[in-house]
This record gives structure tokens, C-alpha cells and sequence, in this order.
């Protein structure tokens, strides 16, 4: 079995990014040029947070803070391990060598409750909250606390900050500048977690996210705090090379469950109890706090991301809507969860980018950004509101906002024999059934593998389309090139014989049969096995499910009326990508994407506490006639 990367792994090479690797044009000898310092800065509560400071020992001029907080350690990764203490400096500084080559006073800081810093940790910190347990704290009174203090203690600054992370990190940046320390000039949220109930980690369209948050949570634990070091981190032990198998063998969360230890389960209990959209998800869902922003914001993200590919597109929204004239820039690009940090950006998996858009990221747009707002450096040209990669063409492309306005909305329908077409089928009377079987679940890649794939998000779907419980639809030959940038809105007219159901939509990009292979073939580490041809390539653009009982309210949860055509709208998230001349357009619905999605029993249950019994087969109906006609909203480029 190829060895995959699992959000656990991802989580922490991102985490030790600037603490344990180096890039091939850097010069990783950091104590020539910085001087380290270690603080525990107080806040307000008197709860004292550990802080690495790196400062230059170039003191002819001033330098802006450059501060990352973190869950994940302040530490330095030295052979897999944590060392805390001055003599340990990391390969890296800051988001890439150009900042330290460029001079910056570099800050990284352990949050509440994690590793050397004292107080609690909260998961997703809420930032309004009514009472707070002794140690409990707000981001973005740490924040402030904390720039106060160095611009008060460290020599030679500028008396300007920014700030910058990803995921869990980029969830704290934008937590961080909330009412904004007035030093504060800059911050990156990138991969930011932001909601982890609408479509970041925890859950999507209702479903729970298995995979990776039982890998996540297994090793992400709570520990005593400041805790002793060194410290490692140490991945699930599944026994086996499938986590389809695994989990398919345990069936209910009760069971899934019952193979970790309670500390494990600390943190993942809750997630997995609050299974409907409620004030344990509300109040820790940080967009309608990010007001008072006075920095200029360049939020970023993937468009693989599996993590967290919401919450850039809802930080970004939501600092423009309630933070009128500050700069609020978007970046996305071809990448998985922070690949823009960790590697060249030039494929995933088979599919090939064509450049290495990772530095374009770090040099075109991230580097220049904080440059200027944190130095003054005019960069060569000036950074567009949005900058955002377009697969299939793959070329960059620039805008005044996000989606661009340009782009109308165009419905493609599900067609009688498996058709996919512009116009409303006229058809009366039609549809098209398949049984779903939670015992037998579709699974979300075609090849044994535990963890989630980086990979999986432009996964070839050749092996879903083969099955029975598969719905696919087809456009005939595109004889133009076909350009969607926007949200992705599933339209379906839906009946089933069950009482819940979960429907996953799935677009995707059919390669023609004479598409030439890739000499690269094989070469690549992230490229699962076997090796294929790419003619006839089925690539998921985008796919999410809808967990049925929550078509009206993701507060209330309504059983389905068996046999009852109802009608579902979601959103599968947003996407830029060109269907190119010669390409197909193919639309897959079914009801399990397994071990990705949680099993839905298709029994209206509490399904965190489901029992065997009540996993029972269903039939899916999905209807495509004139008044109940089913289809995809998609935004087109003219």
C-alpha cells in the first residue's frame, strides 16, 4: 500500500513548516543572522503564553513583527521531536526564505492550554461567550496582549505586526484581529478554519467527516499544560490497509468509537454528539465576530482542499461585508490543504498544473503583500483584489471580487438515459432509481488506503461510475471550452422508500480517450497506484453530500416521507475550472461516500448513537421531468 498522508501528518508538516524544512534555495544557517529569544508573555487574566522571538542581529535598522499562533507547538521539530529552549532554531523562518532573508522579527506563539503556554485550550475558541472557565480566554484579547507587550519589550521595531498561519493557525489569525491592535497591518488567515460544522472539517451538508477526523482526533489529545518535553505525535493503528474495511467492519459510531481511548476521545466526542447545527457549533463559528478589522487581510485557500475548503471563501465574505475599506484580498489556487507551504503546486495526483504555483503564491503575491503593508515596498504591480487559479487552462486569473461578476448562472440538467443537457428535459414522468445499501457503501476512491489521500479530490471516478447505486449522467462531446468560477448548486427533485437519506453530488471532468499519457507517470509520491492512462480520465471537480433529514433546517431535523417527492439545494462548494473543447461534462449522484462520510442508516435516527438494526437498505429515486426536473446550478464565464 502507497503510504498516504493523513490530516494528522498534514497538520503537523504544516505546523513544522517553518520550524523543520527547508526549501532547496534556502540558507537555513539562522543563527548567523537571528537571535533567539524565549518569553512567556502575560495577559490580562495573568495567564502567561510561551513565545519564541527571532530577532535580527542586524540592529542599523527596525524590523516589523511577523507573528504566527499556533495549537501545534512553538517548539522545533528536531528528529520528529519537540525541543523547547534558545539553542534550537528551526531551517525556516517564516512563510518562505524570503522573509528572512528580507529581515522581519519573527514571532511564534503556543495559544492557551497547548504545549508551553498555560491556561485552557477551547476548541475553536468562542469569541463571545458568557462565562468563562478560569484560564479560558478570547483570541483576539491575546492578541492584542500580546503585541502591546512586544512592541513594549523587543528593541527595534517598527511599531508595525502582521500576522499569517493555516488551518487551525489560519484559524487564529483570523480570530487574532478582531477589534485590531492598531499596530496590527497585516494578516494572511490561509486554509482557515472557520466553521467546522458548514463545510470545514467536522462536517459537510450535515455528514460527518469520518476519515479524517477519527485520524485527527485519535492523536490530537489534551495534555497537561506546560507540558514536559520533548514530545511526539503518534498516528492511528487501524491493522490494516483499508480504512473502508475498517470502518465498514465497526458500521455504527458506537462501535468506531469504542477502539480509542478516552483521552483520545476527549475532543472528539463532542464533535460527534452535536450532530445537528447547534449552539456548540454557533458560538464557535468565528465569521459574524470579524468585525473592527483595521489591517489589510489576504485571505488564502485550495481548491483541494479537504479540510477546510469553506472557510476561506466565508472569511473572505465576511471581512468584506462587515469591514468597508480595508483591503480584503482572496487567493486560491491548485492545492491540497496548505500545499501552497509544503510543496511545488505543480499536480495532484495525475492531474498536472503545468508551473509551480506555490512559488508564484509565495512570491507574486504573498511576499509582496506583506512587504507593503508592513514596510512600505511598493511591489512591481499591484496586488488584485482576487487572484485565483482556473484548472483545466491552469492559468491565474484576476478580480475586482469573488465570484467574478461576470459570471451568470446556468442550470445543467439530469437527462432521461443518462443525459446531462442545457435545457429542461421534457420527458414526463421520468426518473431514475438505484437501491442504496449502507452495508455495501460506494466508497470515495478506488484503491485501499487509510486516512484521507491527498489525492482524492480530483480522484479518478471511473470505478464509481461501474456500480449500480450510481447514478451518472454525461454531456455529449463540448465543442467550445466550457468555464464555470462560483458556487456549484445542486438543484434535485428526490424520493426515497427510507426515512433519511444522505445524496452526494459529484462533478466531474471526462478526459477523451486519446488524451496523451503523462511521461511523469509514477514518478510522483502522491500518485496512488495503479498506474493508468489518462484518456478517458473521470476527475472529480467537486463533490458533497446532503445528509437528507437536514433539506430544511440544519437546527431541526426532519424524517423523510417515504415515497414523497421532495426537493434538495445545497451547495457542493465553490469552483474555477474550463471543461475544455473535446472534454465531457458527467454528473454522479448516490448515497454513501464511504469511509469519507459517516454511514447514514436511512432510518431517522440519532445517528451518533445508532444501533445495527437500523441500517436497512433504501430506494433513491431522482426525478428529471418537466416540474420536478433535477439538475446543477453553475456559474459560467461568458
Amino acid at each position: 500500500m502507497l503510504k498516504q498522508l493523513s490530516p494528522l501528518a498534514l497538520s503537523l508538516a504544516l505546523a513544522f513548516a517553518g520550524a523543520a524544512q527547508a526549501a532547496p534555495d534556502e540558507k537555513p544557517d539562522l543563527r548567523a543572522s537571528y537571535t533567539k529569544y524565549e518569553f512567556r508573555i502575560p495577559m490580562r487574566d495573568g495567564v502567561r503564553l510561551f513565545t519564541a522571538v527571532y530577532v535580527p542581529k542586524d540592529a542599523s535598522k527596525t524590523y516589523p513583527f511577523l507573528i504566527e499562533r499556533t495549537p501545534y507547538s512553538a517548539g522545533v521539530n528536531v528528529d520528529e521531536q519537540l525541543q523547547y529552549g534558545v539553542d534550537f532554531y528551526p531551517r525556516r523562518l517564516g512563510p518562505s526564505a524570503d522573509f528572512s532573508e528580507a529581515g522581519y522579527i519573527f514571532v511564534k506563539q503556543d495559544v492557551r492550554g497547548r504545549y508551553m503556554s498555560e491556561g485552557k485550550w477551547q476548541e475553536m475558541t468562542p469569541h463571545a461567550k458568557a462565562k468563562r472557565e478560569a484560564g479560558e480566554g478570547n483570541e483576539s484579547q491575546d492578541m492584542h496582549d500580546t503585541v502591546d507587550w512586544l512592541l513594549k519589550h523587543v528593541a527595534n521595531n517598527n511599531g508595525k505586526a502582521g500576522i499569517y498561519g493555516i488551518s487551525y493557525p489560519g484559524f487564529y489569525t483570523s480570530a487574532s484581529i478582531i477589534d485590531s491592535h492598531p499596530a496590527i497591518k497585516a494578516a494572511s488567515p490561509q486554509a482557515p478554519v472557520t466553521d467546522l460544522f458548514m463545510g470545514d472539517d467536522s462536517y459537510h451538508g450535515g455528514a460527518f467527516m469520518l476519515a479524517a477526523n477519527f485520524d485527527f482526533y485519535a492523536a490530537f489529545t489534551e495534555e497537561k499544560n506546560p507540558s514536559p518535553l520533548p514530545k511526539t505525535w503518534s498516528e492511528f493503528d487501524y491493522g490494516m490497509t483499508s480504512g473502508y474495511d475498517y470502518f465498514l467492519k465497526g458500521l455504527t459510531l458506537p462501535n468506531i468509537l469504542s477502539a480509542m481511548e478516552p483521552k483520545q476521545l476527549a475532543y472528539l466526542k463532542p464533535t460527534i454528539e452535536h450532530d445537528t447545527y447547534d449552539e456548540f457549533w454557533k458560538s464557535r463559528n468565528i465569521a459574524p465576530h470579524l468585525k473592527g478589522i483595521k489591517a489589510a487581510v489576504l485571505t488564502v485557500g485550495g481548491w483541494f482542499d479537504s479540510e477546510d475548503p469553506q472557510g476561506p471563501f466565508t472569511v473572505y465574505k465576511a471581512i468584506g461585508s462587515q469591514n468597508p475599506g480595508i483591503f480584503n484580498g482572496l487567493v486560491v489556487g491548485p492545492w491540497v490543504h496548505g500545499g501552497w507551504a509544503g510543496g511545488e503546486g505543480k499536480r495532484l495526483g495525475h492531474v498536472k498544473f503545468d508551473s509551480k504555483t506555490s512559488e508564484y503564491f509565495n512570491k507574486k503575491l504573498l511576499f509582496p503583500f506583506f512587504e507593503e503593508q508592513l514596510k512600505g515596498v511598493k511591489p512591481a504591480q499591484p496586488i488584485a483584489a482576487v487572484n485565483t487559479f482556473e484548472t483545466g487552462t491552469n492559468v491565474w486569473r484576476q478580480y475586482s471580487a469573488w465570484p467574478p461578476q461576470q459570471a451568470r448562472a446556468k442550470m445543467l440538467y439530469l437527462g432521461p438515459n443518462g443525459t446531462l443537457v442545457w435545457q429542461q428535459p421534457a420527458a414526463a414522468d421520468a426518473f431514475d432509481e438505484y437501491v442504496s445499501d449502507p452495508r455495501k457503501p460506494v466508497p470515495y476512491i478506488g484503491y485501499p488506503a487509510t486516512g484521507v489521500p491527498r489525492e482524492y479530490m480530483v480522484s479518478d471516478q471511473r470505478f464509481a461510475a461501474s456500480r449500480p447505486d450510481v447514478l451518472t449522467y454525461q454531456s455529449d462531446v463540448l465543442e467550445e471550452d466550457v468555464t464555470i468560477a462560483g458556487p456549484v448548486t445542486p438543484k434535485l427533485f428526490v424520493s426515497t422508500t427510507g426515512t433519511d437519506s444522505d445524496f452526494v453530488v459529484k462533478l466531474i471532468d471526462v478526459y477523451p480517450q486519446d488524451y496523451p499519457q503523462d511521461k511523469e507517470e509514477g514518478k510522483q509520491s502522491d500518485t496512488p497506484p495503479p498506474s493508468l492512462k489518462m484518456g478517458g480520465y473521470q476527475q472529480l471537480v467537486r463533490g458533497n453530500p446532503l445528509r437528507g433529514k437536514f433539506r430544511h433546517s440544519f437546527e431541526k431535523p426532519e424524517p423523510f416521507v417515504p415515497g414523497k417527492v421532495e426537493p434538495l439545494s445545497y451547495q457542493l462548494g465553490d469552483v474555477q475550472h474550463t471543461f475544455r473543447r473535446g472534454h465531457r461534462i458527467m454528473v454522479q449522484v448516490q448515497s454513501s461516500w464511504f469511509p469519507l462520510v459517516d454511514l447514514n442508516p436511512q432510518t431517522f435516527t440519532n445517528i451518533p448513537a445508532a444501533k445495527p438494526e437500523d441500517f436497512v437498505k433504501a430506494t433513491q429515486r431522482v426525478y428529471h421531468a418537466p416540474g420536478t426536473a433535477s439538475g446543477l446550478q453553475l456559474m459560467v464565464m461568458p
